[in-house]
């Protein structure tokens, strides 16, 4: 296994992105699925000049991306940027995207469960399509209830891809497993071969190693199933307003750049601007406590 990271946590220039990866150790980045922010031809330039890969990406679902809108065309043009998501990866000469079916912090239905059954799988059969021609694999990504509440356990996620067919697989990440899954490492067990990507980020969504999450458990039940793929970054720090913070440097939102769009993501997963410090520790956290959990296995 190695260790990537997602980039949308904290924009800024993806130079300075790569120099920090590539300087804690990190083998990859799992990029941010905004096709129209990246010049493939220079990323794939920074990768190379950092000797880091692109890992894959992931479907920022914001706005109106979503493949279960009740309006068709918006699931159209869903399904378009997830298409346009799938050409980026290939072009980086990445391996996966994982995507997240509806828009992120929707939790009221539109349809009926087979309206939105049947609209998801449609959407998904497209992009699927589209994916096996540039050679991208996709995974299926769920979240916990309270960011969606149309795929939230790794069973529904299988189910999902079973009914899109082709090599679809899943993702899981560990901080919406916590919350969801009756038995953490019995849904990696159950993911088995369909297992696409695997994001890291502890119970309380910050490093790993900064909760009460047992990784070297994790990175062993990864190694049973034979997951070959990468361990992927993904804390989220929360905004600490409190006399007890040791956070209070995590500006608003607003302060972060990127946009209204990246603005509004980053507020709905509860932080803000991180300082350049306090993300560079966190990264180097968690670099550090997934290189011991995998020596630990290697050790076994």
């Amino acid at each position: 296994m190695k260790v990537s990271m997602h980039n949308w946590m904290r924009p800024e220039p993806l130079e300075r992105t790569l120099e920090r990866l590539a300087r804690l150790g990190y083998d990859g980045l799992e990029i941010s699925g905004e096709p129209r922010l990246y010049d493939t031809a220079q990323v794939r330039g920074l990768l190379d000049e950092h000797g880091l890969e692109c890992w894959g990406a992931v479907t920022l679902m914001m706005g109106a991306r979503d493949l279960l809108h009740e309006d068709p065309y918006t699931r159209m043009a869903g399904v378009q940027y997830v298409k346009d998501c799938l050409t980026m990866v290939s072009e980086l000469e990445g391996k996966i995207l994982t995507i997240v079916p509806s828009t992120v912090g929707k939790i009221v239905a539109m349809g009926s469960p087979d309206d939105e059954w049947r609209w998801c799988v449609e959407a998904l059969k497209e992009c699927q399509e589209h994916a096996e021609r540039v050679g991208v694999r996709i995974g299926l990504e769920p979240l916990n209830r309270f960011e969606t509440y149309f795929l939230n356990r790794g069973e529904q996620a299988l189910a999902l891809a079973e009914a899109v067919g082709g090599d679809c697989g899943v993702a899981l990440d560990a901080f919406h497993m916590n919350i969801e899954e009756a038995d953490l490492l019995g849904a990696i067990r159950a993911a088995g071969g369909k297992l696409v990507d695997f994001h890291v980020a502890d119970n309380n969504r910050m490093p790993p190693g900064h909760g009460a999450l047992d990784w070297e458990a994790i990175v062993r039940e990864l190694s049973a199933i034979g997951y070959e793929g990468h361990l992927t970054v993904e804390f989220v720090a929360s905004v600490d307003r409190t006399p007890i913070s040791q956070r209070l440097d995590i500006g608003d939102a607003s302060e972060a750049g990127g946009g209204a769009g990246i603005e509004k993501f980053l507020r709905d997963h509860a932080t803000g601007a991180v300082p350049e410090a306090l993300y560079e520790t966190y990264t180097g956290d968690s670099i550090e406590r997934l290189r011991a959990a995998l020596a630990a296995g290697a050790a076994v």
